[in-house]
């Protein structure tokens, strides 16, 4: 069940993580900008402002990326006063599809380093 934000709050909506699926995840990874984003968040560990990114993108093209990532379940996203902080779901990722987020970042990482 997707985890619903109460009325009135500024929680926003999740997958709960029987409701990732594959495919969605696969989607949100298949872009570069979203690929960069998820990159990010696995070197640092926890948690990061939108702020924090440097994307090659419009805020409003920035928004939808994370709303894609959120909504496929690869990141968690949540309010710290007036920061929209993001985590990436590592460990309901890692459960559902054991080594898939290691492969791709991997991968990511080689591709990048080959220039």
């Amino acid at each position: 069940m997707t985890t619903a934000a109460p009325a009135g709050s500024r929680a926003l909506p999740h997958p709960a993580r029987t409701e990732i699926r594959l495919e969605s995840v696969l989607h949100a990874l298949s872009d570069p900008v979203r690929l960069r984003v998820v990159r990010e968040l696995a070197a640092d560990g926890g948690e990061l402002p939108c702020s924090h990114f440097d994307l090659p993108v419009t805020k409003s093209t920035t928004t939808h990326h994370f709303r894609v990532l959120r909504e496929s379940g690869v990141v968690r996203q949540v309010y710290r006063g007036t920061a929209k902080m993001n985590g990436l779901r590592r460990d309901d990722l890692d459960a559902l599809f054991p080594g898939l987020l290691d492969s791709v970042l991997a991968a990511a990482r080689r591709q990048a380093d080959a220039g």
